[in-house]
């Protein structure tokens, strides 16, 4: 760029720039505004993201990211186990690489700034909770880490402060005709299928899933309304799937169950005809968010505030309250009670309202709509922004 339209904050050429952002696929998806604008500031910059090997595949296909660099881990943070043995020869190689603009676009700050300080850029931003250390010669150029706010605004926050293009908020997720033929031969039935309904009812931590009974219950109704049922997952998530799979079985509901199957592209291309996707808040949410998918999202334990997709008339979101949500545990100690509270009468009366008339109609369960078992509020909005002291802290970032 040239001085007359660089960023107000940065005061020279910038030629290689490295970007912090070790978290997985749907955290990176929602970072995509940001990574575009920090592109459309410097277009001829060699832009280089750092970041954990699941979303590798992803950012390949992204225009405003040249290269993937893995992460070592660092004490502190959760995402990786780091080799403490192997960080000095990395740090090296990281100087070697001659970066001009470090950005932490990571979390508050409190162990990643120190990282970041640490690998050799000429100048260095991000964000800084108020505990969080920066490099003195930077603090204008670290930004106050929101604590409101749906993640993709909360890191165009730090555009904005950097003076940086930030009014697209749009997500992506690029698809090519060779998705589609990849699927073709992961699932040969499809063009006799017809209409389906894809269901995920895996999340990587167990206190973030609804419970596979009442989600099986969702995927009668489904079928019954005329949808084909789909299940999607990872190869782990296989024994789980196929749990779910038996329970549809004794219930006379066919299902095809995709998991492990698909790619990371064969699932967007699978997910881009669905009528509709019914899912735990996890990755797929945001891949579903990207393509402009219908979806109802169940989110147990997370903070709907923050990772909710923002378009209310395309997803529903429900979420109850719980005075320790987000929750830091795998396995909820509580009784999962914000998994419980959520009925599927009032999942059901999602799907019948996101549909709508240019849908099969989605039948009631046979429930009352008084007493324990009525619908009571759900909103995307419920979950606490703050942790809560009767929860173990996630750990600073």
């Amino acid at each position: 760029m040239s001085a007359a339209t660089a960023p107000a904050l940065i005061d020279g050429e910038v030629r290689r720039i490295l970007i912090l952002r070790a978290l997985v696929l749907g955290d990176t998806i929602c970072a995509v505004p940001a990574l575009r604008a920090i592109r459309r500031a410097w277009p001829q910059a060699h832009i280089a993201l750092m970041g954990l090997p699941v979303a590798r595949e992803y950012l390949s296909r992204l225009d405003c990211v040249d290269e993937w660099r893995p992460f070592p881990g660092w004490p502190g943070l959760p995402e990786r186990e780091p080799d403490v043995r192997a960080l000095p020869a990395f740090l090296a190689a990281m100087h070697a690489s001659d970066w001009d603009l470090a950005i932490q676009l990571h979390g508050s700050g409190e162990r990643t700034n120190p990282f970041l300080a640490l690998l050799g850029a000429r100048w260095h931003a991000g964000f800084r909770s108020d505990a969080a250390w920066v490099p003195p010669a930077d603090e204008a150029r670290f930004a106050p880490w929101p604590l409101l706010g749906h993640e993709t605004q909360r890191l165009l926050s730090l555009c904005r402060h950097l003076g940086l293009p930030a009014d697209d908020d749009t997500l992506e997720f690029p698809l090519r005709d060779e998705d589609d033929a990849a699927l073709a031969r992961a699932w040969p039935g499809r063009p006799q299928a017809g209409p389906y309904a894809c269901l995920h009812v895996g999340a990587q931590l167990a206190s973030r899933r609804w419970p596979l009974r009442r989600f099986a219950a969702v995927a009668q109704a489904l079928h019954d309304a005329g949808l084909a049922i789909v299940l999607t997952g990872t190869a782990a998530e296989r024994p789980l799937t196929g749990e779910f799979a038996a329970m549809l079985a004794a219930l006379g509901v066919p299902v095809t169950d995709l998991s492990g199957a698909t790619t990371l592209w064969t699932l967007g291309a699978l997910l881009r005809d669905a009528r509709v996707l019914v899912c735990n808040d996890t990755g797929v949410s945001h891949v579903a968010a990207a393509l402009r998918v219908p979806s109802v999202v169940l989110s147990c334990g997370s903070e709907p505030m923050r990772w909710a997709p923002p378009d209310r008339a395309r997803h529903r979101v429900l979420a109850k309250p719980a005075p320790c949500r987000p929750c830091a545990y795998p396995e909820c100690p509580n009784g999962h009670a914000c998994a419980h509270a959520l009925s599927v009468f009032e999942v059901l009366q999602a799907l019948e309202d996101l549909l709508g008339s240019s849908a099969p109609s989605i039948p009631s369960v046979a429930i009352s709509k008084e007493g324990p078992h009525a619908p009571s509020p759900a909103h995307p909005d419920l979950a606490r922004p703050r942790q809560l002291p009767l929860q173990p802290h996630a750990g600073s970032a």
